[in-house]
């Protein structure tokens, strides 16, 4: 995959780049860009395209560098790259281009460049249609992916998104509050928020037989003793960490804690379900507080 700028400076001459092409032998991809070959471009070179069409300094960013960090599948989509602002590349089919200010700041050295993965995940929230979206965007792909908020907070300082700042902000600070997995943020959104239910505090402290481990949600905040358990050993799962389960039901047992445990697909599948044996156990307890029904709840 070469530009045609490159094809000159290595000495082939416009009559025989054209001739190439007009004989098919050569493929124009983008303007400037043509593929050495014929038949069908495979995904890198798509990704070594759009790069060369953006020149450089340029990276893959959005879906497509979420891509290359591995947390989406791999497809057909236009490849994402971002330019720094000025730079006069235009979309073309195949090819999205965004600017950025910061771009010296956002780029990570990887072949091919890409934006970091603090950077691609405020990109990923930033395009969403609204606020909610924006926050659900940052939240699931930033504790799935094991995207500190520390990194996520000091790249929004250096390169403030204008679009859904707040809930950006709003995000941050709940992942900073304890939400470390995918199944913690569900629970928080799909569980708590849509049913009104008062957040439990996150990663709380506790001593079982001289141990001491940290429990998912505890509701003591609210004047209610209730710990929810959110067991994800259906992904990583392992000896210690069964045993380390043991531990704190036993200690929650012994202390006269009421205590409720779901996995992955009691909060995928029927996190209503989920909400409605959280809230018994905190009206059982002596918690009064209004909860409502979700857009689930009401289709149901």
């Amino acid at each position: 995959m070469f530009t045609r700028k490159q094809l000159r400076k290595f000495g082939v001459s416009y009559s025989t780049i054209q001739a190439n092409l007009d004989a098919r032998r050569w493929q124009r991809v983008h303007r400037g860009v043509i593929a050495l070959f014929t038949g069908p471009l495979s995904r890198d070179a798509r990704i070594s395209a759009a790069l060369l069409y953006a020149d450089l300094p340029a990276a893959l960013s959005h879906r497509t560098a979420a891509q290359e960090w591995g947390w989406l599948p791999a497809d057909d989509e236009p490849i994402h790259v971002t330019v720094p602002y000025g730079t006069s590349a235009v979309p073309q089919e195949g090819v999205v281009v965004h600017r950025s200010r910061a771009f010296r700041h956002i780029v990570v050295s990887h072949a091919p460049p890409r934006t970091s993965r603090a950077d691609t995940v405020i990109d990923l929230a930033a395009a969403e249609s609204d606020e909610a979206a924006a926050e659900r965007t940052l939240l699931t792909t930033a504790s799935t992916n094991r995207v500190g908020a520390d990194e996520i907070r000091a790249q929004l300082i250096v390169r403030p998104p204008f679009r859904h700042r707040s809930a950006l902000d709003r995000a941050v600070r709940l992942l900073a509050e304890g939400l470390t997995s995918m199944l913690e943020t569900r629970y928080f959104l799909d569980v708590e928020r849509a049913h009104g239910i008062p957040r439990a505090r996150r990663q709380v402290p506790v001593n079982a037989f001289g141990r001491k481990l940290l429990e998912d949600c505890s509701y003591e905040d609210i004047g209610v003793p209730l710990i929810v358990r959110l067991d994800g050993r259906a992904y990583h799962g392992d000896a210690e960490t069964a045993f380390r389960d043991r531990r704190r039901d036993n200690a929650a047992e012994l202390s006269g804690t009421p205590r409720l445990v779901y996995g992955w697909q009691d909060v995928d599948r029927t996190p209503c379900s989920v909400a409605h044996e959280v809230v018994t156990v905190l009206r059982r307890e002596g918690w009064q507080g209004p909860i409502r029904r979700c857009r689930r709840c009401l289709g149901s």
